[in-house]
């Protein structure tokens, strides 16, 4: 099931793994309070892979492509689905945003620190803004955690 780069859609039940393969750089779509119908025709229609929890959805004879994530944990499913798609994460780290999947975009200093606090600026020199939602994300000791936690689990970030 490996692509040069696939992209996803969640359903409801997997919004914790849709933010964390956002983190990891994968166009993730969080569908929830979508109808089965409409989540297999977003599916289709945009060219994803449909990650999905649901059993019933999982009898249906038009399901797109897919892959059942078994467990509740996110991070067996986040190992699942790196398994299953042949997922690299060299270069890709952190350049979405992990609430609305948007591309971030780079922002000078001087303009993300009208929008972030004193220390924040005084202490960060790289800023992005995400153009959907104008969240601002810098590089501080919350993303060694992530290396940290990606690190456990055995999926490698750029």
């Amino acid at each position: 099931m490996a692509t040069a780069t696939p992209m996803f859609i969640t359903d409801a039940a997997l919004g914790r793994l849709a933010t964390w393969l956002r983190l990891l750089g994968h166009d993730t779509v969080y569908a929830r309070g979508v109808s089965d119908a409409e989540l297999l025709r977003r599916t289709a229609a945009e060219g994803r892979i449909l990650l999905t929890r649901n059993t019933r959805l999982m009898r249906r004879r038009d399901l797109p492509p897919h892959v059942f994530v078994q467990s509740d944990d996110f991070r067996a499913q986040l190992c699942q689905v790196v398994e299953a798609c042949g997922l690299q994460m060299a270069s890709a780290f952190l350049v979405r945003c992990s609430r609305c999947n948007a591309r971030l975009e780079r922002v000078e200093r001087v303009d993300a620190c009208t929008h972030v606090p004193a220390y924040v600026c005084e202490t960060q020199a790289s800023f992005a803004r995400c153009p959907s939602c104008a969240r601002i994300y810098w590089p501080a000791t919350h993303v060694e955690r992530m290396r940290r936690e990606l690190a456990r689990m055995g999926v490698r970030a750029g």
